[in-house]
């Protein structure tokens, strides 16, 4: 084979049996995701380069086997008859290695080359499971290498027997058989199947006529559409009556028994177990994690303490952020001449991507605590917490996973839910999913409640990620009560044993999902605040400068300056902290003043003119930018919507805001930095969006908290949307947003209404 050649090898595995770990460890960096051909389930793509072969890894979906039950099964199944990897690489779990080593055969049907990594092999050997992959190897045609992902170890001879397999030719005889009964009746369809060409050349034909006698539907849509199939059909029906009739058993179960007696007899070739103390950690851990009275409240309490330590750790970051953007605005304003360019620079793009951005840290943190939990084993753990409560809302305890995902991101949530076998738990998980509150929401929240609610600004939060799950839960009892009704699925799940995350496992889901937001607000965001600026800002006004500058001078002729001078004294003489003023603009202001009363050029009365005269100017640019917004495309159109939002407590500015939320939810924060980011205070020193948020009259902590029950509710972003409509169809898509959105004003409207009957309003 020539130099450099790229060979396609598609890793594939059960779940938790450590592909992921081992993908990124094999591809590193090196990484990219899109969508699996014809179909919107993301894929992660990797590329390494190896003895001069450029290796392309593609990540399959975790699955057990790849009978066509659930669309994750289907998509693996798809890709590897369709793409025709060059090799498989198949992860196996080397502490459960029977199970695992069914959906290794199966590969191995397909008649693609497979080599199989048998991962976690010093779980393996500690439990006492000595596996000697050579006989392994041997008995089952298959080349075994040991592998422990967490440390790359067998990664180097992982990649040699990849390429090696590959050179090698194709031997069609490696396909397991299943004992001489379904042998021949496979035999006889093999040889009504093999007359279409068309069909032989497309698909592996033994596999195929196993698929019939297993009565797999998607093998069956298959051989109708060929020009056997009548014949085919016919001869199928009566090979899976007389396999029943002779095994007594299903068709299905009796192929499946042949294949696990298969494996059985190869792993005790291969396999020898010793004694070893038995190791009850995990026993004792589940014992008090999964326990039937305190598995719920551990969990909510585990969800509660995850914010509180988001909000506890991520308070410095952000406000150093936001000190940052601000400086940043300050730079950018002396750099540049008055005009647009200046008014795109600071108002579009700082204060719009800027205000997004400054909320990066938390997202960090929050998502490095989700990591932690996923690579402990304790998410498997909630989802068996919460079946049973699933199944009083009519869900399945394997939604719990997409609705989990869903806190991360909606998109990667839904596609999530095609692990769900049966069509009407898929459909309403999927429909429920938005419900949570995803980390583009998260902004929103942290910025709404750090300005109104500030000590118990974590618990506000969390109160919010309740509602939306109670939500949730309700919305899909009634789907499954009405449209979606239909008898509920048991849940099985496997429970993995408790593991130490590695560092590097836990950093490289941080950086992912981190990265994922960052290159949003970079691409996406920043094209959206460019536009937000735009129909902010034209078209011009024209200023009546004599109004304004009398306004000016009756708001400068009824400021304190008393106040200011006693304020403005305890600055200079250093009894009041420089910190309490936000603006760097005004402390260099402040620190020139102190030097110029030392050296008796100035005077305090200086100083208390210097900033009467700030405050002036910073009351005529609000003036300013209060009418050029009024005049503007989104005011004009802001005040046209504005009685829709008034019963709310939203004033146009925040309905504007909001309605940007169906393109993306960071965008709310981008577009209040916008319209609310470049105000000033009495004193002239320019305020932090929270701060000018608490200054604006129309907003109160009852308004601010329907303000983040109506984003919560809204209607999915424009790329979730998407997601339903490719996954469930326009009709599907149509009956979310419209629920969602009139869900989202009619609990805003009663929580503001009630609060404000109630006193709370104030």
């Amino acid at each position: 084979m020539e130099s450099n050649k790229t060979l396609t090898v598609a890793i594939a595995g059960n779940p938790n049996s450590g592909k992921t770990t081992l993908f990124n460890v094999l591809t590193g960096a090196h990484q990219k995701t899109g969508n699996y051909p014809g179909v919107t389930v993301e894929k992660k793509e990797g590329r390494r380069g190896h003895r001069g072969y450029d290796l392309r890894f593609i990540d399959l979906p975790g699955t057990y086997s790849l009978t066509a039950y659930s669309l994750d099964e289907i998509v693996a199944r798809d890709f590897l008859i369709n793409e025709k990897p060059d090799v498989v690489l198949d992860v196996v779990d080397s502490t459960n290695l029977e199970r695992n080593l069914f959906l290794c055969l199966q590969f191995q049907e397909l008649g693609i080359p497979v080599v199989g990594a048998l991962n976690m092999s010093d779980e393996s050997k500690a439990a006492g499971v000595l596996i000697d992959e050579k006989r392994l190897s041997e008995v089952l045609r298959i080349p075994f290498v040991k592998t422990i992902g967490s440390s790359g170890k067998g990664v180097a001879e992982l990649l040699d027997l990849v390429i090696t397999e590959a050179e090698r030719p194709i031997d069609a005889d490696l396909t397991p058989g299943y004992g001489e009964e379904i042998e021949r009746e496979a035999r006889k369809l093999v040889a009504v199947l093999s007359r279409d060409e068309s069909l032989a050349a497309r698909y592996p034909i033994h596999w195929l006529a196993v698929k019939l006698i297993e009565k797999d539907g998607e093998a069956r849509k298959i051989v109708g559409r060929s020009a056997v199939a009548a014949e085919a059909e016919a001869l199928a029906a009566k090979s899976i009556a007389w396999i029943e009739k002779h095994f007594g058993l299903d068709a299905e179960i009796a192929v499946s028994e042949q294949r696990y007696g298969y494996i059985h007899g190869a792993v005790s070739e291969a396999v020898k177990r010793k004694k070893v103390a038995r190791r009850n950690l995990t026993e004792a851990i589940d014992k008090v994690l999964i326990n039937r009275f305190l598995g719920l409240p551990i969990f909510l309490f585990v969800l509660w303490g995850m914010f509180q330590l988001t909000f506890a750790l991520g308070e410095y970051p952000l406000s150093w952020l936001e000190a940052f953007f601000g400086r940043l605005t300050e730079l950018a304003t002396a750099a540049l001449p008055a005009g647009l360019v200046r008014s795109f620079v600071v108002d579009g793009l700082i204060h719009g991507v800027g205000g997004v951005l400054s909320f990066v840290p938390l997202i960090i943190i929050l998502f490095l605590l989700i990591s932690f939990l996923e690579d402990t084993g304790y998410m498997s753990r909630a989802a068996f917490v919460m079946d049973k409560f699933l199944h009083l809302f009519g869900l399945h305890g394997q939604s719990f996973m997409p609705l989990m995902i869903g806190f991360g991101c909606s998109v990667p949530a839904i596609l999530a839910a095609r692990t769900l076998k049966n069509p009407k738990d898929r459909i309403a998980t999927i429909l429920v999913t938005p419900f949570m509150s995803c980390g583009a929401k998260l902004p929103v929240y942290v910025l709404l409640a750090g300005a109104f609610f500030s000590r118990y600004a974590g618990a506000m939060v969390l109160s919010v990620y309740a509602i939306g799950v109670f939500l949730a839960l309700v919305s899909a009892a009634v789907l499954k009560k009405t449209v979606l009704r239909g008898k509920a699925a048991p849940f099985v799940m496997e429970l993995p044993p408790y593991r130490l995350p590695t560092l590097r496992g836990v950093l490289w889901h941080v950086w992912d999902k981190t990265w994922a937001y960052v290159k949003k607000a970079g691409t996406i965001i920043l094209a959206a605040s460019a536009l937000v600026w735009a129909v902010t800002t034209f078209p011009r006004p024209v200023y009546d400068e004599a109004a304004l500058a009398a306004k000016a001078d009756a708001f400068a002729a009824g400021l304190d300056r008393m106040r200011i001078r006693d304020r403005t004294a305890a600055l200079l003489a250093g009894s009041l902290d420089e910190s309490s003023v936000p603006n760097a603009g005004t402390r260099s202001l402040l620190v020139r003043m102190r030097t110029d009363i030392a050296s008796g050029a100035a005077t305090l009365e200086d100083a208390v003119n210097a900033r009467v005269a700030a405050a002036k100017e910073g009351y005529i640019e609000g003036l300013k930018r209060s009418e050029a917004l009024e005049n503007s495309l989104a005011g004009r159109f802001g005040r046209f919507i504005e009685p829709a939002f008034k019963p709310l407590g939203f004033n146009w500015k925040i309905g504007v805001a909001s309605l940007t939320g169906f393109a993306a939810k960071e965008l709310v924060v981008s577009t209040l930095g916008i319209l609310y980011g470049t105000g000033r205070d009495a004193s002239g020193e320019d305020e932090t969006l929270r701060q000018a948020l608490v200054d604006d009259p129309v907003f109160s902590p009852l308004s601010a908290y329907a303000l983040m029950l109506f984003i919560l509710i809204l209607a999915p972003c424009a790329a979730a949307m998407a997601a339903i409509r490719a996954e469930l169809g326009w009709k599907w898509l149509g009956f979310t947003v419209l629920y969602m959105t009139a869900a989202s004003w009619l609990i805003a409207f009663l929580v503001f209404q009630i609060g404000s009957l109630a006193g709370l309003g104030a």
